[in-house]
């Protein structure tokens, strides 16, 4: 199991560095070298007491509520030669490296986190900026959970997990090639339910930041942006995933009970956008999808678990949802609030209202890939790796 996840988040990772690529057609997200800063943050906040064992319920049963991470930014400072970055105005972003401290290192060690991230200002005057922070990476190292011998940490299931954050900082130019920020931010930490137990860790803290930049500070001149035409578009895609199932209750051994049984989920979605703005489209669209752990039935056989072939339209689901994206040149933000309006009613089932969060990455003005968390009260369900195709005037 740790090698399919490991698999997958390298998969993921690189799908995402492609985002960072450098473009020899220089016309989209480009690397610039002579806009190269290096910056170096802390943060020291609080562990939101979101499950059991945050909250005390551990080995040492204390409240895991203190929080700590250490930074060093690798970025770019984009200069408003194409479009987007005058439309986000004048941002930076590039690659960060972290190592996180919950104060309890043998229940879940000392994380390390490689995340993407854009720092775009909401607005400069003069020498200072406000801005807003945004990042997602994967994370490594962690001590996860184990029946045997760290059977408490029911947060990370598994040594690997998602990480997203999203804050707010106020900038201030000290000289020409040294910057100095102070703000706040909120950190998630899950794996997608790829493994459970995964109720994931949630942490809001302060955050300094120091900054050199190896350029002379540019000048930020306003440049003419094109009047935006709205216009329409279809998106089609196609996913697959894997949603782990947890019989605690049969007569197995601890290793293959918290095991678990994986089940494959997979679908096709059809979507009806229309973009209003340079960086905004709203819609609405339909999935359907099967779900193979609906209804799922197992068996023991020699202390193994093995699953049994349940009804074929059982595992049928449909769902509609309202979408709202966010683009910034060939990468998106996508945010579905989802109903279930057509599915098999079981016991101990998911809510009907769910949320779908992509990040996508558009490969070609029409070929994109994405990956969706779906989840639910605050609760990853599974993840969707997609491919999809988008048709547009």
């Amino acid at each position: 199991m740790k090698l399919r996840l490991s698999l997958l988040l390298v998969i993921f990772s690189a799908t995402t560095l492609l985002s960072a690529q450098i473009d020899s057609t220089n016309t989209h997200i480009q690397w610039n070298w002579n806009k190269l800063s290096v910056s170096g943050s802390y943060m020291n906040g609080k562990v939101m007491p979101t499950n059991i064992f945050v909250r005390g319920s551990n080995a040492n049963s204390v409240e895991i509520d203190d929080y700590q991470s250490f930074s060093v930014r690798l970025s770019t400072q984009t200069t408003g030669e194409h479009l987007w970055e005058r439309i986000c105005n004048y941002p930076t972003w590039g690659i960060a490296v972290s190592a996180l401290d919950f104060y309890d290192k043998s229940e879940i060690g000392i994380p390390i986190a490689v995340n993407g991230f854009i720092d775009a200002p909401i607005f400069r005057l003069n020498r200072l900026s406000l801005n807003y922070d945004l990042g997602f990476g994967i994370t490594f190292n962690w001590k996860s959970f184990n029946p045997l011998t760290n059977k408490y940490n029911v947060a990370i299931g598994a040594g690997e997990a998602f990480m997203s954050t999203a804050g707010l900082n106020l900038e201030y130019a000290l000289t020409d090639h040294i910057d100095i920020s102070g703000g706040a931010a909120f950190s998630h930490f899950s794996n997608g339910a790829i493994k459970l137990p995964n109720f994931g860790i949630n942490a809001i803290a302060p955050k300094v930041s120091l900054k050199y930049n190896f350029y002379e500070r540019p000048k930020f001149v306003k440049h003419e942006i094109p009047k935006f035409t709205p216009h329409n578009e279809w998106v089609f895609s196609t996913f697959a995933g894997m949603k782990n199932v947890i019989y605690d209750s049969l007569d197995v051994a601890a290793s293959e009970k918290y095991e678990g049984i994986f089940f494959p989920v997979y679908g096709i979605s059809a979507l009806f956008n229309r973009q209003i703005s340079y960086n905004s489209k709203i819609g609405i669209g339909m999935t359907l999808n099967y779900n193979e752990s609906i209804n799922a039935q197992v068996a023991v056989d020699n202390k193994e678990l093995v699953d049994i072939d349940g009804k074929l339209l059982d595992g049928f689901q449909v769902s509609i949802y309202p979408s709202y994206e966010i683009c910034a040149d060939r990468i998106s933000l996508v945010l579905q609030p989802a109903f279930y309006i057509l599915r098999k009613n079981t016991k101990n089932q998911s809510p009907v209202f769910h949320q779908r969060v992509m990040i996508k990455y558009h490969i070609t003005d029409q070929i994109f890939a994405g990956i969706t968390l779906r989840d639910y009260s605050m609760h990853a369900d599974f993840v969707e790796w997609t491919l999809g195709y988008r048709i547009s005037k």
